[in-house]
């Protein structure tokens, strides 16, 4: 492949993809075999304001950086322009006899960006309904088993079976069996078995 064959089929890959991923996407070729590296190719060059024949990099001064940046291909960099745009960029080289051509595809997704903060704020929830009512049901229940613990005026571990058998039928007068898994939890409040707090309602009528 000599120089304008180099030349010929990077322009096409560069138009190529540019049309493929639309105006957000500018492709360019750099001559990297002439002082300043030129831009020779570049497309939907709006992105970055640039033009054929414009030295500018997209990563700024290339004088700062190392020789082996303009030996070395670069995939899916971050490049935050000096206009404030968010660029991915990536750079492959070609060289050949008498050749050495850079081609750049630079993203510009700096709105994707804050559209993606937009969203992920927007589908921000606290928690889940279905968690919620269940919390909300529990501290319902739990305020109302307190309150006629209270009323039978003794510790749990001090109830007898007839201070049990009352403490049921207050909970079932408060409605606290209406609640979901009200059962189990009135059984590990009086660590019994749920068998024995089922046995207990029948009882307390």
């Amino acid at each position: 492949m000599d120089r304008e064959e180099a030349l010929d089929f990077l322009n096409r890959v560069a138009r190529g993809i540019a049309e493929m991923f639309g105006s957000n996407c500018e492709t360019l070729v750099h001559d990297m075999s002439v002082p300043k590296h030129p831009i020779v190719v570049i497309y939907n060059g709006h992105i970055t304001n640039r033009k054929i024949g414009s030295t500018e990099d997209v990563y700024g001064d290339l004088a700062k950086y190392r020789s082996s940046y303009l030996e070395s291909d670069f995939v899916n960099h971050l490049a935050v322009y000096k206009s404030g745009k968010f660029i991915k960029s990536t750079t492959f080289h070609l060289k050949g006899e008498g050749y050495h051509y850079a081609l750049g595809i630079n993203y510009d997704f700096t709105y994707m960006r804050e559209f993606s903060g937009m969203l992920e704020n927007f589908t921000r929830v606290e928690s889940d309904l279905q968690s919620a009512i269940s919390e909300a049901g529990e501290n319902k229940l739990s305020s109302i088993f307190n309150s006629c613990l209270e009323a039978i005026g003794k510790p749990i571990e001090s109830l007898t079976k007839s201070d049990r058998l009352r403490l049921i039928s207050l909970l079932k007068r408060e409605k606290a069996f209406a609640f979901s898994k009200s059962v189990p939890y009135v059984s590990r409040r009086l660590n019994l078995s749920r068998y024995t707090i089922y046995k207990y309602i029948k009882e307390s009528g």
